[in-house]
Order: C-alpha cells, then sequence, then structure tokens
C-alpha cells in the first residue's frame, strides 16, 4: 500500500447525545466514514454510547460539556456559577456572555473538567485519549488554562484547535456563521502557546466548521482535504501531532452524523436541540457513507485512523 498523504481522524461530536444519534455514528463508523468519536458523558445516552465504542472497537475521547445540560459535579446550585437558577449550564452564548462578565469561577470549572474525565473513566475503563470542548468552550480565554492544566495533569495527550485553512474564502457560510467561525479561530490561535507550555499536540490541520450541516458535500470536503493536502508542500505546518518527522499531514476532520433525535429523547437534561432533530445530522451521515467520498481517500491516499494512531 502507497504511503499516506494525509492520517485524517474524523471525529464523530456529541456521542452519546441520543440513542439515534449513537446508531447513527456506530453506523457510519461501520460504513468507513468516521474514525473517531468524542463522547458527551452528561448526556442521555452516554452509557449506552460507551458500550457500543466497547463493542465495536470504536477509538473513543471526551467531548468535553460546559455549556449544554446538568453538570456532572454535583456542587450546590446557589453557589455554582456555572449553572442558571433551573441548574442547567449557561447554554453556547450563555456561557461566553457570563465569561466576558467575570462571572464565572475557574476553580469550578477545573472541578467540572476533572469530573467529567472520572466519569469518562468510570463508563469506559480507560482515560480518554483525546479530549475537546462541545461548542469550542476549551479555548475560550481563562478556561483554555484551566483545560491545559487538567490535560496535562492527566497525562491525556491531544486536543482539538480549531483552526481552518480557507475558512474565510468558503462560500455559502451565511455572515452570522462566518463571525462566529472567526472568533474560534482567534480563540484558537490564543490558546496555541497555552498549550504547547503544557505540552499538548494536535493535528496539523483541523477541518470542519465549513462543512457542518448541509455545507457538507463530497465536493466540500474534496476542497477541505485540498487544503490540508496543500500543507503538505506549503511547509505551513506546525508538525504539532507527531514531531517534524512525521512522514504524512496529519489533520481532524470535525462532524456530526447521525439520525435525527425523536422529540424529548435525548439531550444532556434539557431535551434535544434543533441541531441534533433536524435533517443534517442524516444528511452528514449519508455523506461521510458515500462510496465516492470513500474512493477519494484512497486516490487522494487520505488513510483514515484515530487519535491513538497519531
Amino acid at each position: 500500500m502507497p504511503q499516506p498523504r494525509l492520517l485524517l481522524v474524523v471525529t464523530g461530536d456529541d456521542f452519546g447525545y441520543c440513542p439515534r444519534r449513537n446508531q447513527g455514528i456506530v453506523d457510519c463508523f461501520q460504513a468507513g466514514g468516521i474514525s473517531n468519536v468524542s463522547l458527551l458523558v452528561n448526556a442521555a445516552a452516554a452509557k449506552e454510547a460507551a458500550d457500543l465504542a466497547k463493542r465495536h472497537q470504536i477509538p473513543i475521547g471526551l467531548h468535553a460539556n460546559l455549556s449544554e445540560g446538568i453538570p456532572v459535579c454535583q456542587t450546590p446550585q446557589q453557589v455554582s456559577t456555572l449553572v442558571n437558577q433551573q441548574g442547567f449550564f449557561h447554554g453556547k452564548m450563555g456561557f461566553r456572555q457570563a465569561l466576558d462578565r467575570g462571572h464565572l469561577d475557574m476553580k469550578q470549572v477545573d472541578e467540572e473538567l476533572r469530573a467529567q474525565v472520572r466519569k469518562f473513566l468510570e463508563l469506559t475503563g480507560h482515560l480518554p485519549h483525546h479530549m475537546d470542548g462541545h461548542q469550542h468552550v476549551h479555548i475560550l480565554p481563562e478556561v483554555r488554562q484551566v483545560f491545559a492544566k487538567v490535560l496535562s495533569d492527566l497525562q491525556i495527550p491531544f486536543t482539538r484547535l480549531p483552526v481552518e485553512p480557507g475558512l474565510c474564502s468558503c462560500p455559502g457560510l451565511p455572515d452570522h456563521l462566518r463571525r462566529f467561525y472567526k472568533q474560534v479561530e482567534k480563540d484558537a490561535l490564543d490558546s496555541v502557546p497555552v498549550f504547547q507550555q503544557h505540552g499538548l499536540r494536535w493535528p496539523d490541520v483541523y477541518l470542519g466548521l465549513s462543512t457542518m450541516g448541509q455545507n457538507m458535500s463530497v465536493s466540500s470536503l474534496h476542497r477541505a482535504l485540498r487544503y490540508a493536502l496543500a500543507a503538505e508542500s506549503s511547509g505551513s505546518i506546525s508538525r504539532r501531532a507527531s514531531g517534524c518527522g512525521q512522514p504524512a499531514v496529519t489533520a481532524e476532520l470535525m462532524v456530526h452524523p447521525g439520525y435525527p433525535s425523536h422529540p424529548q429523547e435525548g439531550g444532556c437534561g434539557q431535551g434535544p436541540d434543533e441541531f441534533s432533530q433536524s435533517a443534517d445530522r442524516l444528511h452528514e451521515l449519508s455523506v461521510l457513507s458515500d462510496p465516492s467520498l470513500l474512493a477519494l481517500y484512497s486516490q487522494e491516499r487520505v488513510q483514515l485512523c484515530g487519535f491513538k494512531d497519531l
């Protein structure tokens, strides 16, 4: 077999969110469309997901969640800065607003992240080999320092750095998403020295913001892969995954395949959101399992793998 040009970790996020998401992710893995999963330990079907990963030998990491549903760490509601009056996390944008206002206690962030790692260990029987952040919370100011120290202390080697090449020139992104993604990339770049200081590793290239939901197609993924493969000859990559001797470029593609959630089934304590109930989940599953995409991987010498293989 020829030497691969690109080692690609295709990570199915939100594993454990609901039984239908779990089944879709397993089906996608068995079809060769994903090679790695990221588990939400506070989600309704987390135990089922962990059991499925074990049964099907799916490489699994932790999708650290500080923004959706109920915390794992049982801090009394009246003293926790991480939850609202109903006892739920503040939400994707609510978490960011509370952080901007200085309302979040970083000691409680640390306690919650460590509690989620313990829960992961309880569910899977091992520590996660990689750990990223649900809704990219792990790269936010202040949080990034706490997150990096937790990974360093617990010897979790890999994380996600969501800086996507060619994102600004991607057609079809609505303005509000483009603004959010640009902020995500700024936060990610600001996280680099913190992650480096703690000895964390991440693939050379990140993909996935521009190919979510209906924006995913075989052609859009081909375009994203071209950007990743261009790093091979440009010398622009940082080689954070395996050192300068790594023969192939490494990349992570973030995806969200699954079957749409049934109303009132799943979620992290508040029921499934619109994102999980939408047809976009099935669309991603169909594209990722498309034989023409798998043929493209072979043609471009792209080898799918898990973080443990980097």
